[in-house]
């Protein structure tokens, strides 16, 4: 296992971290950050709709998915990248049925790049942390390594 302090490894600087803008109410109790940056890897984790009061926007996977993108592409913009930079997207909902709901948002974002969006997959999970909550993503993106 790696060091917990977050020392230089051989092969590359350590991970850089960056709590959510803004952060979900959970990221500091539990002890988690939204983004990882560990070397041409960027990984943001598990997003919901949640605001940073407890507030579940939309109603609908859709709704929910659809606010759930605009924060990861924000979250995406801060370290320089954008959609087109995804190499893969992990979504959960808790009723597979509405499963073209969440497509149709992914669609949405991803559905015009040049050669294909990125990888996906599609789970239905028993619940997520909130009952409210009906969608959570999660995604990797990959940025070219500065060349110097």
């Amino acid at each position: 296992m790696g060091e917990a302090s977050g020392s230089r490894r051989p092969g590359g600087d350590p991970p850089s971290r960056l709590a959510g803008d803004p952060p979900s109410p959970w990221e500091g109790v539990y002890g988690y950050s939204r983004v990882a940056v560990a070397g041409p890897w960027v990984l943001i984790g598990g997003t919901t709709s949640v605001d940073p009061s407890g507030y579940v926007v939309g109603v609908t996977p859709y709704e929910q998915a659809a606010e759930i993108f605009r924060k990861l592409l924000h979250e995406l913009a801060r370290v320089g990248l954008g959609a087109g930079d995804v190499v893969s997207v992990r979504m959960y909902v808790t009723d597979i049925s509405r499963g073209d709901e969440v497509g149709r948002a992914h669609g949405e974002v991803f559905g015009a790049l040049p050669g294909g969006g990125p990888v996906a997959t599609m789970v239905e999970v028993a619940a997520l942390i909130d009952p409210r909550m009906l969608v959570e993503i999660e995604l990797i993106a990959y940025r070219e390594p500065a060349v110097g």
